[in-house]
Order: structure tokens, then C-alpha cells, then sequence
């Protein structure tokens, strides 16, 4: 059962999505929510674990990334229907977000070819560092497709700086973690026959940390994916294509696909 605080939440975030090409301040947001600017702010910060502005940010690259794939309105069109003056600005940020630019997303029909990881962070000192990763999905046959991987922030966008794609639940290693304060997200969806048609794929999430990595640190941590929801904020990194991925299981060993440093 929903709180008041998720349901106030979630009113304020209808009005994202119903006013998505308006100039919303967290003013009109906090009114949607029926709620004082300042416990609002607070409020869907600890819902969602981001902050207003963050989300209806995403919201709209998340918005953007459907436009593309499902209609043939030009770029410039679509940066202004999600609440963009400059479609400069919404290439920019849409290629630092979802990971390419939204010409090259729309030409591979709204999936990467591969997951590339971030640069890591030069402290003079090798890190050490390992996470040993229990990954399960509740309700789910073996016939799933999982990315998981360490993002700097809340929203699991641009290069991670470490990441796998798993065939299947199970425990994914992750050694030479870079030094530095990092959230593990994952995705799950269907890598059957469900997974050709993407409106209707159900999709499901987990998210666990800040965990704060030193040199040596060594953590694990157990990753039970849930049935996302519309608190969840989206998921901008454009991941692999399911289908494609389950096709490429025949040609390679049953190993997790990880990648390290690019």
C-alpha cells in the first residue's frame, strides 16, 4: 500500500509527464504534490532517491528515447516536445545520457551494439578494490537478460565504470573497482519472445548503495531485482538488445560479459 508520501509523489510526477514541454518549476511540482516547497524537495528525495529536477530531466531524455524509435518526428521537433529550447542542448545531453547520439539511437532502432565502461579514476595507487554480486530476479525463468553496473550517480546513465551483462541470475564479479563513492543499478527484461515487442516488455530493477570504495575494499552484496515502478527513476543508458544478446549465447561461453576499463 502506497504512503502519502508516495502518492504525493506521484502526482507531482503525472504532471511531468502531462506537462512535459513546459518550462515546470519545483514550485508547480510542489502545488501537484499538495505539499510546501521545502518538505516536497526533501520528500521526493527520499522516494525516489533524486532530486525533482534530476528526475524530470530524465523523464524527458526518457521520453525523447521512445519519440525516436516510435515516430518519424525529426530531432528538432522532439527536443522541443520534451521541454528543450536549444536542440543543441538536447543532443548534448542526450549522447552524454543515453550513450550515442539521438540520430545513431534512432538509426539502431533504440539499442547499443556494445556497453563500453567509463575511464577510471587515476589516484596513484592500483586499486584493490572487488565486489562479489548475488544477483537474483523473483518470478523469473532462466530466459532473462540483466546489465548490471556501477554508476557515479542515482540514475544509471553514461559510461559506467564497471559493468556486466548476465544471461541469467546469478553472482557476477567485479574486480579492480576504481576508488570513489558508487551506486549499483541493474535491469532486468525477458530475453524470449516477449522481448521482440518493447512497449509491453515488463522490466525489472534494483538499485543498492552509495557504497564508498577504498583501495582494498572487498563488498558483497545481494541484488533482488523488482518489478519496476513509476517512482523508479528511467533508465537512460541505452542497453543491449535482448533478442540479439540471447541469439549471441550460442556463440560464446556461458560466462557473464564484463567489462573493464575502455
Amino acid at each position: 500500500m502506497q504512503d502519502v508520501s508516495e502518492r504525493a509523489v506521484l502526482r507531482s510526477i503525472e504532471t511531468m509527464r502531462e506537462r512535459m514541454g513546459e518550462q515546470l518549476t519545483v514550485d508547480d511540482l510542489a502545488r501537484a504534490a499538495m505539499f510546501s516547497k521545502f518538505h516536497f524537495t526533501r520528500m521526493f528525495q527520499r522516494v525516489t532517491g533524486v532530486s525533482p529536477a534530476r528526475f524530470l530531466s530524465a523523464l524527458r531524455l526518457q521520453r525523447a528515447k521512445d519519440l525516436l524509435v516510435s515516430t518519424t518526428m525529426n530531432v528538432a521537433d522532439i527536443s522541443v516536445y520534451v521541454g528543450y529550447n536549444s536542440v543543441g542542448t538536447f543532443s548534448s545531453r542526450f549522447s552524454r545520457s543515453v550513450g550515442m547520439s539521438p540520430t545513431t539511437y534512432r538509426r539502431r532502432a533504440g539499442f547499443a551494439s556494445v556497453i563500453h565502461s567509463g575511464i577510471e579514476r587515476r589516484t596513484g595507487r592500483p586499486s584493490g578494490a572487488r565486489m562479489s554480486l548475488q544477483v537474483t530476479v523473483p518470478d523469473s525463468d532462466d530466459d532473462t537478460n540483466i546489465f548490471i553496473g556501477l554508476f557515479a550517480e542515482r540514475i544509471p546513465e553514461g559510461r559506467p565504470v564497471r559493468c556486466a551483462v548476465l544471461d541469467r541470475p546469478g553472482r557476477v564479479t567485479f574486480d579492480a573497482v576504481p576508488i570513489g563513492t558508487w551506486y549499483v543499478l541493474a535491469q532486468a527484461v525477458p530475453a524470449g519472445p516477449a522481448a521482440v515487442t518493447r512497449a509491453d516488455v515488463p522490466v525489472s530493477v534494483a538499485t543498492h548503495g552509495p557504497v564508498t570504495v577504498h583501495a582494498d575494499t572487498v563488498v558483497a552484496a545481494d541484488i533482488e531485482l523488482r518489478r519496476s515502478r513509476l517512482l523508479d527513476p528511467p533508465v537512460l543508458l541505452a542497453l543491449l538488445d535482448a533478442r540479439q544478446h540471447a541469439l549471441s549465447r550460442i556463440h560464446r561461453s556461458p560466462e557473464p560479459y564484463i567489462a573493464g576499463v575502455a
